[in-house]
């Protein structure tokens, strides 16, 4: 099996968290896939921004504010 690290961004209203993962590259027909410990941590990222804990979601991921352009 191999292991290649990547990058997922969850947007919720004003901020995107960045995540690390590992994504699992398999000869099978399953591939490639995250670990339950990764896609676990994604949806505590989740429901930490939904919630509007950006300390919790901070301790797992990159958080950003999304500010509106004005042109």
């Amino acid at each position: 099996m191999q292991v290649k690290k990547h990058k997922r961004l969850i947007h919720e209203g004003n901020y995107v968290a960045e995540v690390d993962v590992e994504y699992n590259y398999t000869k099978n027909g399953w591939s490639p896939f995250l670990s339950l410990d990764d896609a676990n941590k994604l949806d505590d990222v989740r429901d930490a921004l939904l919630k509007g804990d950006i300390k919790s979601a901070a301790k797992l991921a990159r958080i950003f504010i999304l500010t509106p352009v004005a042109v």
